[in-house]
């Protein structure tokens, strides 16, 4: 038993180490030269050292035999790692080959010195791990019970905070501080921009789904003298086939669907949207799919259609454009339109065009001056309303 088990081990820290030499030479040649070689061969190798961490971690738990000394910081340290380097991705995205060198690096030099500390001396003799270095007892309800506990009462809990952390940080980071999620739900940050003239823009992020009390809050806001800038891409050539409706999933959730109940009255309204018509080929192809997709369901046929249309390297850019981009300057030229018609502007589109818009309307001379938020999603369906922070100026 004792030589399987050493075996077993060996394997394990062999594909531990085989990893980390990959690993470093795939992100050196990605790092230095932009060369994309090993990626095959690093993604099967990190997939049998997963496998053999994995079995190896269950193990340290069963038996006192496996040597925790050794076998936590093998089994732990991708995990860990990777969930410690996730805030610093969400603000340093573009620094990913950088962090994942770093990575490679560290995991390769903690290889080598368990397998220093496990041989006597740096040097690669079959097994890796040798017998003496195994402990003598087969089983312990001790090593069990405190195996057990310490997964559900201290790892399991630390890593779930960590990563309803790293969620409420991206939430932040990449809507630009219009959306933050919270413990008891997802809430909008409307926020009003002034210019030294006093003309009012006020970006209201909105979701397509919400509870119905959200979108009473959003309407009940409007200054009675404003003029509200609506969102809503129309089809006048009937180029969709299929209409796009967010009505089952909102069911699904216990939430209303935003076009059913969000009818503003108290303030002048303008549409200040696209046509689908000025959309690329693509575009249109792959909205129609995805309301397809809305109204009946995720069907083998509608996810085959859609796998087939991620093929297209262009279409991520295409969507940008036309989705994002187009929308958005369609809709800062209707901001410059207003301006002579209304002190107050408000824009109550979706949170992910609020990063751009709030960036263009600055350069205008706008300064944020003040924020409103409201809860979008309540995780707690009797929790009340989010209070309001400082109510906008009419």
């Amino acid at each position: 038993m004792k030589k399987f088990l050493s075996f077993l081990l060996s394997l394990c820290l062999g594909l531990f180490l085989a990893d980390a030499v990959i690993s470093f030479l795939d992100d050196s040649l990605i790092l230095l030269l932009g060369i994309h070689v090993l990626a095959a061969l690093r993604f099967l190798v990190a997939l049998l050292a997963s496998l053999a961490s994995m079995q190896v971690y269950l193990l340290l738990g069963i038996t006192p035999m496996v040597p925790k000394r050794f076998f936590l910081p093998v089994t732990l340290f991708m995990p860990l790692a990777t969930l410690a380097t996730i805030p610093w991705l969400i603000h340093h995205h573009e620094q990913f080959v950088q962090i994942t060198w770093v990575l490679s690096l560290g995991q390769l030099a903690l290889g080598l010195l368990i397998l220093r500390w496990a041989q006597g001396a740096l040097r690669f003799r079959w097994p890796l791990i040798p017998v003496e270095q195994l402990g003598g007892r087969k089983f312990s309800w001790w090593n069990l019970s405190g195996f057990v506990i310490g997964n559900l009462c201290l790892l399991a809990p630390a890593v779930l905070f960590h990563l309803m952390y790293c969620a409420s940080l991206a939430t932040d980071h990449f809507s630009a501080g219009f959306l933050a999620l919270h413990p008891s739900g997802l809430s909008a940050r409307a926020k009003t921009f002034v210019r030294s003239d006093g003309k009012t823009i006020r970006l209201i992020p909105m979701m397509h789904i919400g509870r119905s009390g959200f979108y009473n809050e959003i309407e009940k806001s409007f200054p009675t003298n404003s003029v509200v800038l609506t969102e809503g891409v129309t089809d006048r050539q009937k180029r969709l086939q299929h209409k796009l409706t967010y009505k089952k999933a909102a069911s699904a959730l216990g939430l209303v669907e935003q076009k059913e109940v969000f009818l503003p009255k108290q303030a002048r309204k303008h549409w200040a949207d696209v046509d689908i018509e000025q959309f690329s080929k693509g575009t249109i192809e792959l909205l129609d799919l995805t309301a397809a997709i809305h109204s009946e369901g995720p069907t083998l046929a509608n996810i085959l259609r859609l796998l087939n249309k991620s093929q297209d390297p262009a279409l991520a850019d295409q969507l940008m454009n036309d989705i994002l981009l187009k929308r958005n300057e369609h809709l800062l030229a209707e901001i410059g339109k207003e301006m002579g018609n209304s002190d107050v502007i408000v824009v109550p589109w979706g949170a992910a065009h609020m990063p751009g818009i709030s960036e263009e309307i600055q350069k205008l001379g706008f300064k944020p001056v003040e924020s409103q938020e409201f809860t979008v999603v309540d995780f707690h369906r009797n929790a009340h309303p989010a209070v309001v922070a400082q109510p906008p100026k009419k």
